[in-house]
């Protein structure tokens, strides 16, 4: 090289290095010693001005947060408003209208309001029992039976044999079908609001009237077993020496709740111990488990059928003939085994009911038979509160609003209207009283209600005129029982509307505290010239004081005005502050601002796909769809980037750039072939996720994709390091040993799964069950423990080679005058970016090990392609555009979907959470479901500072400020994407599809939002923030 030219920057410091560590070499043969206490001092001094930005950036962020979650929540609380509650209680001496025939009301032994039909009730919750599992298989055409089919013949045998004895009827559940909602509506009488499906495991006590607390206070002796999801909803309610509960959410035991309520019921239905109780509930989970392990088209759940089958029938040889036996499902499952929604599949449950007395019977000669399909005289689930209540002599509870189901009042002959009539004119008055009192405590006027109040009277009147004859004929009292059921079909339709009713104000102000939150990310990531660690204080600083003023005077009006309602005021207010105090920090450093607008391809680019993405959300179609766009929207920046690469001028880039466009492209396609389809999207889609579409386990070749993930993706990772000459030091370790053996394990386990399922080894499933939690415990030691130990104590990832002036190869050598050695630093040109890059790589094994196995090649792909787009960025010269950060969130949405999830409550993959436990442990197991659930959104988070750390050189000034840059604009893509589905769900609350499509789509981006925010700012800028000090130790300190 010419003495006039300059050296390259890192031969330039491996110059200055080597003439250094010469001169050191001479003074020390002269016995000098050189002295650094300045240096010392300013290196000092330099890390503690990093290390307060780096705290001023966390703040800012974690004050963004703060706005995120004040939007959401009061968006949130005026949209999916909970039903009034009302205290009253029905009484046994207090009947909701007169007597109709001479009867003593008040007495529970003989029957509040009704005289009684049976003394005891047995009621037995087949949790998850869908109607067509009763029901015979009749083949049609070449259609095969399922492995559901056919395994619980007991209850259409019975019904169809003995039709005065039994019946079984679809039993019609109300979305959300989740068990707690689905108790709550089989207890109350009243429907379920959307709200209450996140509360699905974390129940509170039942306040209002419900039949369980009406026994109770009847001094009936209740016993419980099974499910414990019951003691959250009637906390001391049961016989506390017979009862036993178990724990409901490992979804992977199938037996010990079944086997436990067995152990106990039947020991009590012995003569010789029912005067110990009145009411059993028992609550069988075995097959809801099976169906949420394998799906219900799995040999499995024939066993689990079968057993109930065996269950019910010993129960049929021991009941007496004074107690009713009831058997239920309180919702369905769809073709994976999932539930929470509300599908045909979801909502269609069965009823069946069976006492020794003939007390059942038929309307119609033809009722004999039950329904074939769900689709032929369904009850809904909410008509059992009134029907158990009158059977059983117990006032119906006050905010009820089923009928009583026909079969069970009809008489054998099925000709006793006059007792049809009479049952459903008590209920019917029970949910006049109610909606009386609903209307005074709502304020609302007739009008609301006209119709039902007019079908009432219209009743009324028929009862009346019946009263004045001497006695009524069957064809009266028919007519007067359809005018009573056509009242209370018109009032539940009435109550389904009035539930449906929104806080508008509150939603208006959650979407605009979102709205503003979303313009500053909007200014600070692309509005605003500079170093963002040097303008982030004065931002911070009006941003915090505002939001402290706001609440402030906020509260303080709540006071000075009692009316007002605090909670909605100070959040409004303490928001109203933060924009008007961070205003302030803007203006002041006005010099610094400019347009947030795009000025380049990339950052037009990058806006069209989060608009683009975010207008289709208005559409129940593309929101449908959503995955199918991003797919679009991934293979069109490949291209792009693949077109901008053959114009580069360095053949270097051109070649690279292409290659990596075209990989990118490749793999996102290849990522593709892994769906889970969500109902909406059949016949034209084909989920392949699992090993069918009726499955919900692996097929036998997928277990095949964890072990390739594992053996070449740390090769693909390494050749990334390779190409900086960055394979050194900790990363051999890590890449080379660790991680492989860590996914390794992963593989392992999700093998000994398939083993466990399949029964590979017969009496062997304990010690399977064993192993894989330690191995899968292992896996996460080897992640976040050495992991994380290895980041952050890892030295940058760099060689220095010494070697002799007579080296045989002097052209790659760096000699000094004066010296006797030369000097070559591997993996200088990369020390930020491979640095950095571990941090990636350590959470991929962590989420790879929470993801089946089509999800844990999914993952691994989204880790590949992650590499892939920092070469692409760095290539194409575009690291400081927006492009970046936008693509790692349409990646991160994109792979959501591949590692089989939608946004819907029916595919979150509540299992996860006992992969490396054996029961629910918290915070660890909803942790699990979240690392499982927005794995890809997380993993993309992480790598976000990469995006400008990638091919750095060590002293680049600004780089914090950078990462800040990117980091807010990935924020900003994900505020887009929620204020969108908040305003479309806002907007569309009147939409048939909204509690299906844009409420699931909605919840689904705030919580990816929030997630986000936290993984942002306590893995991405604390990850940032280890490496760079890392770097910082050995090169000195930049103005970061």
């Amino acid at each position: 090289m010419d003495s006039g030219e300059s050296l390259p920057s890192y031969e330039g410091i491996a110059a200055a290095f080597a003439k250094a560590k010469a001169k050191k070499e001479k003074d020390e043969a002269q016995g000098l010693k050189s002295t650094t206490a300045d240096a010392a001092k300013a290196n000092k001094q330099a890390e503690v001005h990093f290390k307060a930005s780096h705290s001023i950036l966390v703040a800012f962020f974690t004050w963004i947060l703060f706005l995120h979650i004040l939007g959401i929540y009061l968006f949130t609380s005026g949209f999916l408003l909970t039903r009034l509650v009302l205290e009253h209680k029905s009484e046994c001496s207090v009947q909701p209208i007169d007597t109709a025939r001479p009867y003593t009301v008040g007495s529970s032994e003989a029957g509040c309001w009704h005289p009684k039909t049976f003394e005891k009730a047995i009621v037995i919750l087949v949790d998850a029992l869908r109607y067509d599992f009763t029901t015979p298989f009749r083949p049609d055409g070449s259609e095969q039976p399922h492995h559901f089919h056919n395994a619980i013949p007991i209850l259409y045998d019975t019904a169809v044999d003995h039709p005065n004895n039994a019946f079984l009827l679809p039993f019609i559940a109300d979305p959300p079908t989740t068990t707690l909602q689905r108790l709550k509506g089989l207890t109350t009488g009243t429907l379920p609001t959307f709200i209450d499906a996140g509360s699905n495991f974390a129940g509170t006590a039942i306040d209002e009237d419900n039949l369980v607390a009406q026994l109770r206070n009847a001094s009936k002796k209740l016993v419980h077993l099974g499910d414990d999801t019951w003691h959250a909803l009637f906390p001391g309610y049961f016989e506390p020496n017979l009862t036993h509960a178990y724990d409901s959410f490992n979804v992977w035991d199938l037996h010990t709740v079944d086997n436990g309520v067995t152990e106990h019921i039947f020991p009590l239905m012995q003569p010789t111990n029912t005067s110990k109780w009145d009411v059993i509930f028992g609550h069988y989970l075995g097959v809801d488990h099976a169906g949420h392990r394998y799906g219900p088209d799995h040999p499995a759940m024939t066993a689990k059928l079968n057993q109930m089958n065996d269950i019910i029938r010993d129960m049929i040889d021991q009941l007496d003939d004074t107690t009713l036996l009831v058997v239920m499902g309180d919702h369905g499952m769809d073709a994976k085994g999932d539930h929470g929604g509300e599908s045909d599949d979801e909502i269609q449950a069965a009823l069946w009911m069976y006492s020794k007395q003939k007390r059942f019977g038929r309307s119609l000669p033809a009722y004999r038979t039950p329904p074939a399909t769900a689709k032929e005289r369904p009850v809904a689930q909410i008509d059992l509160v009134p029907t158990l209540s009158l059977l059983l002599g117990m006032p119906i509870p006050f905010n009820n609003l089923g009928k009583p189901i026909e079969e069970a009042f009809i008489g054998a002959k099925g000709e006793d209207y006059e007792n049809l009539a009479i049952a459903n004119r008590l209920t019917a008055a029970q949910i006049h009283r109610y909606q009386h009192e609903y209307a005074l405590a709502r304020g609302l006027d007739d009008s609301t209600r006209s119709l039902p109040l007019a079908l009432w009277k219209s009743a009324n009147d028929a009862w009346e005129a019946l009263g004045k004859n001497e006695k009524g004929n069957r064809d009266q009292f028919k007519s007067i029982y359809s005018s009573f059921s056509a009242y209370q079909r018109e009032t539940l339709s009435t109550c389904r509307a009035l539930w449906a009713r929104f806080d508008v104000p509150r939603m208006l102000n959650g979407v605009t505290i979102l709205a503003f939150t979303l313009m500053i990310l909007a200014f600070y990531a692309r509005g605003l010239e500079g170093d963002r660690s040097e303008l982030t204080p004065i931002l911070l600083t009006r941003g915090g004081i505002g939001t402290i003023l706001g609440a402030a005077v906020g509260l303080g009006s709540t006071f000075a005005i009692p009316s007002l309602p605090w909670e909605h005021i100070t959040i409004v207010a303490s928001a109203v502050g933060s924009v008007l105090g961070v205003s302030t920090g803007f203006w002041y450093i006005r010099r610094r601002l400019t347009s947030p607008l795009p000025t380049s391809i990339w950052g037009w680019v990058s806006v069209i796909f989060t608009i683009a993405l975010s207008a289709g959300f208005a559409a129940n179609s593309f929101t449908i769809w959503e995955d199918e766009i991003l797919l679009h929207f991934l293979s069109t920046f490949g291209v792009l980037t693949a077109v901008s690469s053959l114009r580069q001028t360095n053949v270097t880039d051109r070649v690279l750039g292409c290659y990596h466009s075209v990989l990118f492209i490749l793999l996102t396609r290849v990522a593709s072939l892994s769906r889970l389809c969500r109902e909406e999207q059949m016949p034209y889609c084909r989920s392949t996720y699992y090993a069918s579409d009726t499955s919900s386990t692996s097929s036998p070749w997928q277990l095949a994709i964890p072990y390739a993930v594992a053996l070449l993706l740390p090769i693909f990772i390494k050749a990334y390091y390779d190409g900086t000459l960055s394979y050194q030091g900790s990363a051999i370790m890590w890449l080379g040993f660790a991680l492989r053996f860590g996914l390794l394990l992963s593989a392992a386990y999700w093998t000994l799964d398939a083993a466990d399922d399949g029964d590979w080894w017969p009496g062997k499933g304990e010690m399977i069950k064993t192993t894989k939690i330690i191995i899968a415990q292992i896996t996460l030691a080897i992640a976040l423990a050495f992991g994380y130990s290895t980041f952050s104590w890892s030295k940058p990832l760099l060689n220095i080679v010494t070697n002799t002036k007579r080296s045989e190869k002097p052209s790659d050598q760096i000699v000094a005058d004066g010296g006797n050695s030369s000097i070559t630093i591997l993996g200088y040109s990369n020390v930020h970016g491979s640095r950095y890059g571990l941090l990636i790589t350590i959470w991929f094994l962590a989420i790879s090990l929470v993801q089946k196995p089509m999800g844990f090649g999914a993952i691994g792909i989204a880790t590949w392609q992650v590499f892939s787009l920092f070469e692409i960025m760095d290539t194409n010269k575009i690291s400081d555009t927006s492009i970046g950060p936008v693509v790692l969130g349409l990646l991160g949405s994109f792979h959501f979907f591949k590692t089989g999830h939608q946004a819907t409550l029916s595919t979150i993959q509540w299992e996860t959470a006992f992969i490396p436990l054996r029961t629910i442990k918290y915070p660890w197991s909803p942790l699990l479901v979240a690392l499982n659930t927005f794995g890809a959104q997380i993993l993309c988070a992480v790598a976000v500072p990469t995006l400008v750390m990638w091919k750095q050189p060590p002293k680049k000034k600004g780089l914090l400020g950078d990462v800040a840059k990117a980091i807010a604009t990935h924020l900003l893509f994900y505020a887009v994407i929620n204020l969108a589905t908040t305003m479309w769900a806002g907007h569309l609350r009147r939409h048939l599809m909204l509690y299906r499509i844009f409420c699931p789509r909605f919840l689904t981006g705030a919580l990816v939002m929030l997630v986000i925010d936290v993984v942002c700012i306590l893995v991405a800028l604390m990850g940032a923030r280890t490496s760079l000090l890392s770097v910082a130790e050995v090169f000195g300190w930049a103005k970061f």
